[in-house]
């Protein structure tokens, strides 16, 4: 696939783009910004701070206090929390899940957390939890191919991120990186998806690249073993691609 010339390929060093330094708050500020303030954070997801990496995660995103966030298929709320703490009291974090969720019900009613809302239905009607600032999803596109996923549901979903967006807005997209070339091949069985497969997609639905970074890589994980494998369970080798609505 040809890349675009406006394409911009950022790598991230220890957490600063190579695009320039981005200033932290003083603390605590800072901590709120990054996500990771407590107490409001379960010990569980605090241990998968380390390799999840969320404030390096919401800089590169430019997730910022008081916007509001549209998140795609959150699972338990790692990142749900991640979001609630960094847009603070006067932004939002939509969860968009297609039914019920006990662990979200739960997340909602923590301290704190009067700022989170669910949405539950259809992910293709996501575009009425906007106008957001960011839509967001965290290893979960694969989920959106295969199985009972209507054929053309991913496309739907990216549809309705660009309508949920306003115009500048960003697109986060992370998952569980599989093999090159390989394209959706892989979403039912091993849970990833070949990046250059998603930056089609997405691009279909109108969005341009605007970054792309090595934050979660990992050269040790072949790819080739489901994402549930021991050997590889919570250090795959992910991407992380940054997708803009135009203005």
């Amino acid at each position: 696939m040809l890349k675009p010339s406006h394409k911009i390929r950022l790598l991230t060093v220890c957490g600063l783009t190579l695009a320039g330094a981005i200033a932290l708050p003083s603390m605590p500020a800072a901590a709120q910004m990054m996500g990771t303030a407590k107490p409001s954070r379960p010990a569980a997801d605090i241990a998968e701070d380390a390799a999840r990496k969320p404030g390096m995660m919401l800089r590169f995103a430019n997730v910022k206090a008081g916007q509001r966030v549209v998140e795609i298929l959150p699972g338990g709320g790692y990142f749900t929390r991640v979001l609630s703490a960094a847009v603070g009291p006067r932004g939002t974090v939509v969860a968009v899940i297609p039914r019920e969720s006990d662990p979200l019900r739960k997340l909602v009613r923590e301290p704190g957390r009067g700022n989170v809302k669910l949405q539950i239905g259809a992910l293709a009607d996501l575009a009425r939890a906007g106008p957001a600032d960011v839509v967001w999803t965290s290893r979960n596109y694969h989920d959106l191919k295969g199985g009972d996923a209507s054929a053309d549901l991913a496309d739907q979903v990216n549809r309705a991120a660009f309508a949920a967006l306003k115009p500048g807005g960003i697109y986060m997209v992370s998952d569980h990186s599989a093999a090159a070339g390989s394209g959706t091949r892989d979403a039912g069985s091993l849970h990833r998806i070949d990046a250059e497969a998603v930056k089609t997609e997405v691009q279909a639905a109108g969005f341009v690249l605007d970054g792309e970074s090595d934050l979660l890589a990992n050269a040790g994980d072949d790819r080739t073993k489901p994402v549930f494998d021991p050997a590889v369970q919570g250090k795959t080798d992910q991407f992380v691609l940054r997708f803009r609505k135009p203005k």
